[in-house]
């Protein structure tokens, strides 16, 4: 296994957007770039790899399943897209169908890499592939709520005039409509939030939250009505998840992984905060949920349950 190589499954906007970012990274040497469309992926391989005189030297090209068996990496993105008035749930059964194809080929390679699931809806085709891979379950991680949660701390630094970076907060659940901004256990460096929101002369703490909760959770649907896509801030959650993989940083990031009792939530695949490093997914981090907070993840992981339940996974 070369752990400065990765392979990118699907060339689609989220593909050629996330091997961009990771070629400006410089974490990796090799880069392979795998579609159903081979002059495609062959395009796009040409078209970043003009971009390399700028970086770190790293050879990208097109490729088939037998060029990333070794990769320490793969990034899976290859899916329909989300159509403007579509939920990232009513892809379910076409994304699950091309993962029937995808996942095997993978599988039959030996792979002892990292399956990074990026595809939507994330949270059940994470699933799937734990299913139809046979990997263990630490290597095969969903992006989950990672650009969520990014999204969620920007609207809070803007809200308080205060960096986004210093501001530590979590959408849980599922990576869709269903999910939560865990309030309950958010911060700025230390200071819980309602604390640090009257500091900024901010008080009417519910409303602002609803407020934010709900500008979080249609953001996707308002950039797709506008340009029909999403893809640059997710291709920064895919190299932000691949870092923390590469440098075995043990950072802690809400992937996607299948739950098996934590917060009384089993057999499905959603997003808490993990700690994330070269073998993947290590433990969850636990964090104090409201009662709410709570019945809420219960009511996501119970949505994702009745789908997996309905698709035969």
């Amino acid at each position: 296994m070369n752990l400065r190589k990765v392979a990118i499954v699907g060339c689609g906007f989220v593909g050629s957007s996330s091997a961009f970012a990771l070629m400006q990274s410089g974490m990796f040497n090799e880069m392979v770039l795998i579609d159903m469309d081979h002059q495609k992926a062959e395009g796009e391989a040409l078209d970043i790899s003009d971009g390399v005189p700028f970086v770190s030297p790293t050879k990208i090209y097109a490729g088939d399943y037998d060029d990333a068996a070794d990769a320490g990496i793969i990034v899976v993105t290859a899916g329909a897209a989300q159509k403007p008035g579509e939920t990232r749930l009513d892809l379910v059964h076409k994304n699950v169908g091309i993962y029937r194809s995808i996942i095997p080929e993978i599988a039959k390679r030996n792979f002892e890499g990292i399956l990074l699931i990026v595809s939507n809806p994330v949270d059940i085709l994470t699933y799937t592939a734990v299913k139809l891979s046979g990997l263990p379950e630490n290597r095969v991680i969903g992006s989950g709520t990672v650009l969520d949660s990014a999204r969620l701390r920007s609207r809070l630094g803007e809200h308080l005039k205060v960096d986004s970076r210093s501001v530590h907060a979590f959408i849980i659940g599922e990576h869709g409509d269903s999910e939560i901004a865990a309030f309950n256990s958010a911060n700025v460096s230390g200071v819980p939030l309602s604390a640090f929101c009257e500091m900024r002369g901010h008080y009417h703490h519910e409303e602002s939250q609803e407020n934010i909760e709900e500008q979080v959770k249609n953001s996707a649907y308002e950039i797709i009505s506008k340009k029909h896509a999403t893809y640059y801030g997710i291709a920064m959650s895919v190299r932000r998840i691949c870092e923390a993989i590469v440098h075995d940083e043990k950072s802690i990031l809400p992937i996607s992984v299948v739950m098996h009792g934590e917060y009384g939530v089993e057999n499905v695949a959603l997003s808490m905060p993990s700690i994330v490093g070269a073998d993947g997914f290590e433990q969850h981090v636990p964090i104090p949920l409201s009662k709410d907070e709570q019945e809420q993840l219960l009511k996501s992981a119970a949505t994702l349950g009745k789908i997996i339940a309905d698709e035969g996974i």
